[in-house]
């Protein structure tokens, strides 16, 4: 692929998790951040995994959940900095006054904190709810290379009206971390493809690898472009999957099926 004016290169960190382990995971997460800064040239953007710091360790979670993400915040800003990369960190587990939240945090190349997302729809299947607390609005952030993009976690990519809200909001792409697991392969295709071309919009879902506990977690991280076209899938390991996208392919898809001027939203039940 030739590269254009305006491209970024993005790696998806599809990488395992050990369950209730924050500090190795924080050792492995970075050594698999070095990885990527080595084997993909001029990397613009890098995506981690959801809960990397703990995993779904939900009944240790008020030990092991980062306080205010004080560490974690500070190790993404510096590697950030440093690599002159912008980094959406994933999400973890975060302790903010006593309550324990499922957040996701993004720093440019500058270091600088972007935007600060915490879950809005908690996975009961997992629990969630009886130890996570919801997020309160969605998160739209900016990034380089005029990559407008919206927040959602796992879960969140279920319930379209998060994606809508957040492309008619202006995001040109859709960034999902995740700890998506077998057997629901297809779910994770079907729904990433469907919010990319509803919306028109770039979807960056990195999802994790390995088991926990009896639940086992497939990878297939994906990079799809605004015409549902797939531009980037991992396997079932451990892997960078890199891939590149064209923030002003969104603006020529959405001229040319102009989904958002035909919309009629007053007709909507409940929609505005």
């Amino acid at each position: 692929m030739t590269e254009q004016q305006g491209e970024m290169r993005v790696a998806l960190i599809q990488g395992d998790i050990q369950i209730g382990d924050p500090e190795a995971n924080h050792k492995h997460m970075q050594s698999l951040l070095e990885r990527a800064v080595e084997q993909v040239p001029d990397l613009g953007l890098a995506v981690l995994p959801e809960m990397w710091n703990t995993g779904y360790a939900l009944e240790q979670i008020h030990e092991l959940a980062d306080p205010e993400g004080q560490k974690s915040r500070e190790w993404l800003a510096t590697f950030a900095q440093k690599h002159r990369i912008s980094i959406v960190g994933g999400s973890i587990a975060e302790k903010r006054d006593g309550q324990i939240f499922n957040t996701m945090y993004a720093y440019n190349s500058e270091g600088n904190q972007v935007t600060r997302y915490d879950k809005l729809h908690l996975f009961r299947l997992m629990d969630e709810e009886k130890y996570l607390q919801p997020g309160a609005e969605p998160e739209i952030f900016e990034l380089e290379n005029g990559l407008t993009a919206g927040a959602s976690i796992c879960y969140d990519i279920r319930f379209p009206e998060l994606a809508r809200t957040l492309a008619l909001n202006g995001a040109k792409a859709l960034i999902v971390p995740a700890e998506w697991p077998n057997p629901r392969l297809h779910h994770w295709r079907t729904l990433l493809t469907a919010r990319a071309i509803e919306n028109q919009m770039y979807v960056i879902a990195c999802n994790r690898v390995g088991k926990s506990g009896d639940t086992e977690f497939f990878g297939h991280s994906l990079i799809i472009d605004p015409w549902g076209e797939i531009v980037a899938e991992g396997g079932e390991g451990e892997e960078i999957v890199t891939g590149i996208i064209c923030p002003s392919l969104v603006d020529e898809v959405r001229g040319r099926i102009p989904v958002f001027e035909d919309r009629r939203p007053g007709i909507y039940f409940g929609s505005k």
